[in-house]
């Protein structure tokens, strides 16, 4: 295998071309973005505010560099800055941000280098500081640490594991004894720490594994683990106190610790009663926390458990929100593992067995099998009687309990029947059931539909998206009566812009109001409040404003932990200007009278990832377009007082970036679409560039998206190539089912067209790239134009006879639900529309290529095979076209690997530069 060296020791010292000049604030010429520029570009990649709504933090830094905690008051000035910060948390009375400090990357590194043992390599610190006094204080080599929910005043952290001394009287290196596979060996646990954050007092608790706050940090609870296992067990303790009371002690795993709502009652599984046995059995326990022991509630052997079936180490334990439910998993008991000590490794047989009865395809077995293992189901005790009801089954595997765990119904769902169908049919189908609460029984209430069935938040309904009838369904829970409860909204509510082979999505639904009064759901522009019986008329929450004003209004959800929206309050309403792609908010209320409220609106992008404090009325947000990074900002409910608080990247003012807009035309087959030109800063209209074309599908709605300079995954940097003097268009592409290349063509070419037209676009210097959907566009476009001057496609479909048959190795799915129903748009089966999937491949029109082709098709690629890249390229090859093919050993459908990105960004550049810029060629 030959092997290319790094593009940055080969290549020949690129010419750039950057069009006009422009200077900073310092009258310094600026600078085009260059490789190094990833180094010093960072990112805010957590957030939070605090519950007073008076402090902020957030965790920012360069991808490949140690990053770096910023905490700062909203309105004053305390601001705290802490090297490597991370997982970041305020404690419930905001008093105290505590977080990790990591160890720094380059001393990991080079720990690694030199082979250190684990317990040698640099560990983690904990960071305490209280924003009040500004006192620190840092506890070194801490693994994890937890705060009370919802109270202040504690703090609990577990150490690693000391360094170990050496030994200096050991002569000679002692052979460590082989474990006994028979025998069952506990890990040591690890010293806890306890610290009240007023006083600084700590109380220890050893040999500790897991530990958990009830809500109220009025209780502690931790598991004890050690080799030889005396004192392994569940404890607990009120904070402060040193002395923990053992709920259950002895040799065992104790797992799934789950506390209520009150903070009054404790369940856990645990093994301890049957610990010695070759599968010991798991049982399922219960106390309250103010008592001194634990009582069992189910084990193995239960006459409530299905004959054969035993508790699940795998399921989480929970409780409903009223306490008086407790939910657990259970499953069928495995087979013993078979004695195979009389074979040797290599006697042994190692086959898959294909069958065509299979449900599902043997390679998507292979890939669920570990799941499959850990499969649960869901079973519920009854607190006040020990009662037991197994709730899930091998026929119904999923069951939702409506009312936060505490309805009188379930609602059981199943893709049982119809997974042989996942291979080549999408979307997938269920059947819905009904669950008895009391009883367990289940009764099929709908078959065959093709869409998630949800129950309501206090479980009154059922509620799907029906394709056929394109509308929101109901179900009564009580009366099983099924309501179409949108056909009589006034306007289409499937999504408008849909053209795949299957019927029509939803365009969503926003939630359910209390007590399930009101449905509300989405058309293309409003939001609307439905009856769940269908006897009131729709209502327009927005009062049609979004229909009328081309704006996209959609619920933002300021309270994530309440399942239903409370009608007598105000909403906060994002928008999207469908015609200019601004981004805001707005208010309004269900059933008021008064017009939408106008809080905001901008040439930005705001999103759904608006928060509120908890106690204040304070929101958190980001803002962003092209030219600005989305910093945090916080405002009043009303957007009022608004302030930014961070500045991510000052150095983008030294750089040449430039500017983002809409454009339109027409596409050859009469559509009128939109796209993004990204134009170089100093745009001069009466200057040619060249152009850079990438395109996936729809995106122009990502007008306002900032791009951050980086080594891509998979696509290039638009940031990046405009600012060395591109012009970029991502353009918009409309399918027809059965004709996606052509498709492409017909949107795509029209555009660039337009662009030519305009003057400045250099009509013999035009690239275009574009990764796995977007990589096979390309793939086939270049078989039908010689437009371009280079092309790069990324893990591009080029044979879709050949990869019709195949895997999706990453899931194990059989490729052909793709090309019938959905992506790849054919509609039909090979045998059915053989000509359409000839019409569409690439390979079958390779002698047609003239444009210089780079691909990426990495030998690891799960989603789309990497013999499609090879089948293009050997083609190419032989009929002696200028192609080349980048394989990054052990790399998936897209690089993961940083330095492997950085790579494949140099060499692309390198490409493009060359043919669009007429730079020498690299080696």
């Amino acid at each position: 295998m030959s092997m290319i060296s790094h593009p940055r020791f080969l290549c020949l010292t690129l010419a750039l071309i950057v069009s006009g000049t422009a200077l900073t604030a310092n009258g310094q010429e600026k600078k085009v973005l260059d490789h190094d520029a990833y180094d010093i570009w960072n990112r805010i990649t957590a957030s939070a505010i605090s519950n007073d709504g008076e402090w902020v933090l957030w965790t920012l830094g360069p991808v490949e560099k140690d990053a770096t905690l910023r905490i700062r008051e909203r309105e004053g000035n305390g601001f705290y800055e802490y090297a490597r910060g991370d997982s970041a948390q305020f404690s419930a009375d905001s008093r105290i941000v505590a977080f990790k400090i990591v160890a720094a990357k380059d001393s990991v590194r080079q720990a690694k280098l030199d082979k250190k043992k684990s317990d040698d390599m640099p560990k983690d610190a904990l960071g305490v500081l209280d924003l009040s006094s500004g006192a620190f204080a840092r506890i070194e080599r801490v693994m994890s640490f937890k705060m009370p929910e919802d109270a202040g005043g504690w703090i609990a952290y577990r150490l690693d594991k000391p360094r170990a001394e050496p030994d200096s009287t050991a002569s000679e290196k002692e052979e460590e004894e082989e474990p006994d596979d028979e025998e069952k060996e506990q890990e040591d646990g690890t010293t806890l720490v306890v610290r009240n954050l007023v006083t600084g007092s700590e109380t220890t608790f050893d040999l500790v594994t897991d530990y958990a706050f009830s809500k109220d940090g009025s209780w502690l609870v931790f598991v004890r683990s050690e080799k030889d296992g005396p004192s392994d067990g569940v404890y607990v303790v009120r904070p402060g106190n040193p002395d923990a009371t053992a709920l259950m002690r002895g040799d065992g795993d104790y797992k799934q610790i789950a506390m209520d709502e009150e903070s009054k009652q404790l369940a856990f599984i645990s093994n301890r009663d049957d610990y010695d046995a070759d599968q010991p059995a798991f049982t399922l326990y219960h106390t309250r926390l103010d008592d001194t022991q634990a009582r069992a509630l189910a084990t193995e052997g239960n006459e409530a458990l299905p004959g054969g079936w035993w508790v699940s180490e795998n399921a989480d334990v929970s409780f409903s929100d009223s306490g008086e439910r407790l939910f657990f998993g259970t499953s069928p008991k495995p087979d013993p593992k078979p004695d195979d000590e009389d074979i040797l490794e290599e006697e042994k047989v190692k086959v898959d067995v294909w069958s065509w009865k299979d449900p599902l395809l043997q390679p998507m077995q292979l890939v669920e099998a570990e799941n499959e293992k850990k499969r649960s189901y869901l079973a519920v005790v009854y607190l006040d009687s020990g009662d037991i009801v197994q709730l899930a089954s091998t026929i119904v595997p999923d069951v939702t309990v409506g009312d936060k765990g505490d309805g009188s119904r379930a609602l059981g769902t199943s893709n049982l029947p119809y997974r042989k169908e996942i291979s080549w049919d999408s979307p997938r189908y269920y059947d819905g059931y009904l669950v008895d609460m009391e009883t367990g029984e289940q009764s099929i209430i709908l078959e065959g539909v093709q869409n998630l069935l949800r129950l309501s938040p206090e479980g009154k309904y059922v509620f799907w998206w029906d394709r056929n009838e394109l509308a929101w369904m109901t179900m009564s829970t009580s009366t099983r009566e099924t309501v179409a409860v949108s056909s009589r909204v006034p306007f289409p509510v499937d999504y408008e812009i849909h053209d795949w082979p299957y019927k029509p999505n939803s365009n969503g639904f926003a939630g359910w109001t209390d007590g399930d009064e009101k449905f509300l759901i989405y058309d293309t522009y409003d939001i609307w409040a439905l009856d769940p019986t269908g006897e009131d008329d729709p209502v327009n929450v927005t009062d049609g404003l979004g229909r009328n004003e081309k704006l996209r209004l959609r619920l933002v959800d300021l309270d994530r932990e309440e399942p239903a929206i409370d009608p007598d309050e105000d909403l906060l309403i994002s928008v999207l200007d469908k015609e200019t792609m601004d981004g805001g908010f707005y208010r309004d209320r269900i059933g008021s009278n008064r017009a939408p409220e106008l809080l905001l609106t901008s040439n930005h992008t705001y999103g759904f990832s608006v928060r509120k404090a908890e106690d204040a009325d304070v929101l958190l947000y980001t803002r962003s377009n092209f030219q600005e990074f989305p910093d945090l900002w916080t405002s009043d409910l009303d957007f009022g007082n608004a302030r930014k608080l961070s500045d991510a990247n000052p150095q983008q003012k030294d750089y040449l970036w430039g500017t983002a807009e809409l454009v339109t035309w027409t596409s050859i087959d009469g559509d009128p679409l939109k796209g993004i030109l990204y134009k170089p800063e100093g745009f001069d209209p009466n200057q040619k560039y060249p152009m850079m074309v990438y395109f996936y599908e729809k995106m122009s709605t990502r007008l306002n998206s900032h791009i951050i300079p980086g080594a891509g995954s998979s696509s290039i940097n638009r940031t990046f190539y405009v600012s060395r003097g591109y012009l970029l268009f991502v353009p918009d592409i409309p399918y027809k089912v059965g004709y996606p290349g052509e498709s492409a063509m017909n949107a795509v070419m029209p555009g660039i067209a337009s662009l030519i037209d305009e003057g400045f676009a250099d009509a013999d210097h035009i690239g275009v790239q574009g990764h796995s959907w977007g990589g096979y566009q390309i793939a086939y476009m270049v078989t039908q134009t010689n437009l371009f001057a280079a092309a790069e496609a990324g893990a591009p479909v080029s044979n879709m006879t050949s990869a019709y048959g195949g895997i999706r190795w990453g899931s194990g799915m059989s490729r052909m639900f793709q090309y019938e129903m959905t992506q790849s748009r054919i509609g039909g089966t090979l045998w059915n529309e053989t000509l359409r999937y000839i019409h569409n491949s690439p390979l079958f029109q390779a002698p047609k290529v003239e444009t210089p082709l780079l691909m990426m098709h990495n030998d690891e690629d799960g989603a789309v095979p990497w013999y499609q890249g090879i089948e293009y390229f050997v083609a190419l090859r032989r009929l002696n076209k200028p192609v080349w093919m980048l394989n990054y050993n052990g790399e998936a459908h897209g690089l993961r690997k940083n330095h492997n990105r950085k790579d494949w960004t140099i060499r692309m550049q390198q490409f493009f530069d060359h043919y669009l810029k007429g730079t020498p060629a690299p080696v």
